[in-house]
């Protein structure tokens, strides 16, 4: 059995994990087999973005983050140059919507990735989702990664409802 957090919350080793939720006030995370979502308040200070961008990356170098960005077509390379994979762009009102993978193996692209959520939360909270190979195995690992942050905790686990059989998945 896992260690209890300081809410109490367990995680078994034994059941089936289907989400975690961590994290404190100004920054949330919701790990599944597949998918991260990260909500950063508008208080968050940029050193814990960078934080929590570099765990993830420590856990699976493989994750990405799916990023759109409306620019004008010189920008694209531009974007490129900072480690963003272009995946797909069209013409869109006076420029190009473009579509970029950021990679968490590449710490430039994280860099301008962190830079770019500092700035948008001057205007507003901003949610990310990343993209892994994370299993039950990542999930932990990514957990112990940011229990190392101030204030960090464990907020809910959900299990698969073994009486419901497999069909969920």
């Amino acid at each position: 059995m896992e260690p209890a957090d300081n809410i109490g919350l367990t995680i078994s080793p034994t059941q089936y994990l289907c989400t975690m939720e961590m994290g404190r006030d100004d920054v949330n995370v919701v790990c599944s087999h597949g998918k991260i979502s990260v909500w950063f308040g508008r208080t968050v200070p940029a050193t814990l973005i960078w934080k929590v961008l570099t765990c993830i990356s420590n856990v699976d170098k493989l994750a990405v983050h799916e990023k759109e960005i409306t620019c004008c077509f010189d920008d694209i390379t531009l974007y490129e140059g900072y480690g963003f994979v272009l995946i797909s762009y069209a013409k869109f009102e006076g420029g190009y919507r473009a579509t970029f993978n950021v990679p968490f193996l590449n710490n430039k692209a994280l860099i301008y990735l962190a830079d770019s959520i500092f700035k948008e939360l001057k205007e507003k909270n901003v949610l990310i989702d990343i993209y892994w190979t994370g299993g039950y195995a990542n999930i932990i690992r990514l957990h112990r990664e940011l229990s190392i942050i101030e204030q960090w905790k464990l907020k809910n686990i959900t299990y698969k409802d073994e009486s419901r059989g497999t069909s969920d998945f």
